[in-house]
């Protein structure tokens, strides 16, 4: 026993027998550490996804959800992304795509893009910030670029007006948000799944120190001024930002023509 002792003794304290089993300690551990992060990198987990475009304040139903597999690496850079299906089917809960907006065929479930159905509410107004008010403006199809303008939105706002004969188009106010949109029957394009409907109607929430000059300007049709509602992109019109006139020209023109009709009502609302 104790020459087995002598001789492991006299092996390890060999030089070259110490650096050959620390280079293979050392090969294992980066064997291990490189499989082990690559088994990471690969992983994957189920994902829900709608199959089908979820209109805003739809119920999210079975038919409409599907999952598929992604890397969770992926995964865990989003901090908003609904990696869990329970989180829009449950035999507990009913979901709900947000009164924001429309939930895309194919896209992923975002937790600002589901809400339980029963905080749900179609009513525009309820939506709108405290000191705000309420402002319509006449679109169609066109105008709303085909129905591409959502509750939510944040857009700008140009004005067209002949000025001494010549034509004058600039913009106006910028970063007015979305309350809804309506079809010509006065019923909400998005909410309560009547995706069908044609836009016929912007419904804006707008800051008090404007309503005056917004709505007048509506009032005064465009016979005479024209106002054109522009969207951005997706990062424009998803980001809130400072509601403001950009053009005091237009501004000034839009007074004149008001004060040149000062016995006119122009508290235009939903």
């Amino acid at each position: 026993m104790g020459n087995i002792a002598t001789t492991i003794k006299r092996f390890l304290s060999n030089k070259n027998t110490v650096t050959i089993i620390g280079v293979l300690l050392g090969i294992i551990v980066l064997f291990v550490g490189y499989n082990y992060r690559v088994s990471n990198a690969v992983e994957t987990q189920l994902i829900p996804y709608a199959t089908k475009t979820i209109a805003a304040t739809s119920e999210i139903t079975k038919d409409a959800v599907s999952q598929m597999e992604v890397l969770k690496s992926t995964v865990k850079e989003s901090k908003t992304l609904i990696s869990n299906v329970n989180a829009v089917l449950s035999t507990q809960e009913a979901y709900c795509a947000s009164d924001r907006t429309n939930i895309p065929a194919g896209s992923f479930f975002y937790e600002d893009s589901v809400m339980r159905c029963r905080d749900v509410t179609n009513n525009a107004l309820k939506r709108m910030p405290d000191g705000y008010k309420a402002v319509n403006l006449p679109v169609d199809l066109q105008k709303t670029y085909g129905g591409s303008m959502y509750p939510g939105d944040y857009i700008d706002i140009w004005a067209k007006m002949e000025i001494d004969g010549k034509i004058f188009f600039g913009e106006f106010i910028t970063k007015l948000p979305i309350l809804d949109v309506r079809d010509s029957n006065g019923r909400s394009v998005f909410f309560g799944g009547n995706q069908s409907g044609t836009p016929a109607l912007l419904i804006f929430a707008c800051p008090p120190d404007l309503f005056w000059l917004l709505s007048g300007a509506i009032y005064k049709g465009e016979n005479t001024i024209e106002l054109i509602p522009i969207p951005g992109n997706a990062k424009y019109t998803s980001e809130e930002g400072e509601t403001e006139v950009t053009s005091e020209f237009i501004r000034d023109r839009i007074e004149y023509y008001l004060m040149a009709d000062p016995g006119a009502d122009y508290n235009i609302g939903v």
